[in-house]
């Protein structure tokens, strides 16, 4: 059954339409990490856009990627990305694609419209434990397009938004750095500090101290004594059960949880309240974050209500993430990492005057008010961006190729 199409759009499938170089099997004895060699894309490079592996070895031209290529991860979440850093080789699993000469598409729409259907081709497939992509897959995908103006336009605007939301990226990234370095400098020099001691925990400043965790904050696990944990009847209600994985990375709030639990699962759990700081010490060792809700949640996570007279606690969560490896090294090396209430207790860490400790928290407050403005920005983008690529990719907006659009 044929898909109805727009007025002067056509729809047929982009077998002999698009070119698909498939990236080449170079031997891995010669890989190596001197970046004097050319940089090898794996699949795991194409999101984040940077280079980790390069080649040792010779190699054809051919697979050669050039900054604008198009790229088709073939294994797990099927992602497509434009190239934009320098030239590489392309390894296998990993396929270039760009239109044919007079194909009737234009390879920037192509870009812009395989997204959709790549996600629909993986929704689709059997879940095995990692999802595999053909060069046949890719040339049976039917699309609709219009004319060649129109989808040229249909890309430009498209990618007028990517650019936006790439410069906010960056704006992102420069900020995370500028986070990184502050917490370094504030965390273990202080603020206007001349003298310094060495401590069980680094050099620190002359005037702080060396505390455990357990010294200045009742510390609590979770709980859920119900077995098995999975009963459906304590579960589906409106009081919110946190999980390991609802404890941000960046922000330092906690504004969200995946499950609830009804009365019957509050009676065997325990709520926490508001302003908590919750840390993570299975699997995923020292996330930390502070409840803006009150929520119950399991073992795995640990509630931390600090002394009020004695610390901030917006500085303890800037410590904590400070010192995340750390904490992480006293975990057993087991198939699954974790540590238990006592080690957590017994953690040293250096202590400032309390009216330092709000300078501190202040300070880097204030970067994650900005990085936070800029990632609902990107989200905001992302979303008109998904609006746009509904009404324009199916032709429920169309567009004249002489028209500026602003976005």
């Amino acid at each position: 059954m044929s898909k109805a199409v727009p007025e002067g759009w056509a729809i047929q499938s982009l077998d002999g339409k698009v070119h698909i170089l498939s990236g080449f099997p170079f031997k891995s004895s010669l890989f190596t990490d001197d970046s004097d060699y050319m940089g090898i894309i794996r699949i795991r490079d194409l999101e984040k856009q940077s280079i980790e592996t390069f080649y040792a070895g010779d190699f054809e031209e051919t697979y050669v990627i050039s900054r604008g290529d198009i790229l088709i991860g073939m294994d797990g979440d099927f992602n497509i990305v434009k190239w934009n850093t320098k030239n590489a080789l392309l390894n296998q699993r990993v396929c270039k694609v760009r239109a044919e000469t007079d194909s009737g598409f234009d390879t920037d729409f192509l870009f812009q419209s395989l997204k959709e259907d790549l996600h629909s081709i993986n929704a689709s497939t059997g879940a095995t434990t990692v999802k595999h992509l053909s060069v046949k897959d890719i040339r049976g995908i039917e699309k609709a397009y219009p004319p060649l103006p129109e989808q040229q336009k249909i890309a430009t605007i498209l990618s007028s938004v990517d650019d936006v939301i790439e410069k906010t990226r960056t704006q992102i990234d420069k900020l995370k750095d500028l986070k990184t370095g502050m917490m370094q400098e504030l965390l273990t020099k202080g603020i206007g500090h001349t003298e310094f001691k060495d401590s069980p925990v680094g050099r620190i400043p002359t005037a702080w101290d060396v505390v455990e965790l357990g010294d200045i904050a009742k510390l609590e696990r979770g709980r859920f004594s119900h077995r098995p944990r999975n009963d459906p009847h304590f579960y589906g209600g409106n009081i919110p059960f946190l999980q390991t994985g609802d404890i941000p990375k960046e922000a330092p709030q906690i504004t969200y949880f995946s499950q609830t639990l009804n009365e019957k699962g509050l009676k065997v759990s325990k709520l926490f309240p508001k302003g908590t700081l919750v840390i993570t010490i299975a699997a995923t060792i020292g996330e930390i974050g502070v409840l803006e809700f009150d929520s119950c949640f399991p073992d795995s996570l640990v509630g931390i209500k600090v002394n009020q007279k004695k610390v901030k606690p917006m500085f303890i969560l800037y410590l904590m993430r400070h010192l995340k490896s750390e904490l992480e090294s006293l975990a057993p090396q087991t198939a699954q990492k974790n540590i238990n209430l006592d080690i957590l207790q017994l953690f040293q860490i250096p202590l400032p005057s309390i009216e330092e400790q709000e300078l501190i928290a202040n300070s880097m407050g204030s970067v994650d008010v900005r990085l936070n403005i800029l990632l609902e920005k990107i989200e905001r983008i992302k979303s008109i961006k998904k609006a746009l690529m509904q009404d324009l990719l199916t032709g429920k907006v169309r567009v004249k190729p002489n028209e500026s659009a602003a976005i």
